[in-house]
């Protein structure tokens, strides 16, 4: 079970990590405003107790293929969803990285 701390928690550490401000939940409906306002990104923070091995094997998998400067990228598509549709997951420090906005403190520090 995830404790409203801890995602309020993530949702904070993520926002203060890309130069970003977190948005409170109170008075604003779903899809009002993301959980991160940020210049560039509109974020929204799905925290989990644990996320499923096989999207995190699918990351590490590419990260083990990677080869020089090539960015680890897992590209999630769903039968009969249009290619253009599909989802990309990478890394935080990568998109950060990408961004050139790395925010205050990339560090290997785990949280709940």
């Amino acid at each position: 079970m995830v404790h409203s701390s801890s995602w309020k928690r993530a949702e904070r550490e993520i926002a203060q990590r890309v130069g970003g401000k977190r948005v409170p939940v109170s008075g604003r409906a779903r899809g009002d405003a993301p959980d991160v306002e940020h210049p560039r990104l509109a974020i929204e923070v799905k925290h989990r107790q644990k996320l499923p091995e096989w999207l995190l094997d699918a990351l590490a998998q590419a990260e083990k293929s990677a080869i020089l400067d090539q960015i680890p990228v897992v590209i999630l598509h769903e039968a009969g969803q249009r290619y253009d549709e599909s989802l990309c997951l990478i890394r935080l420090k990568k998109l950060m990285e990408l961004l050139g906005s790395i925010g205050a403190g990339g560090d290997d520090g785990r949280a709940d």
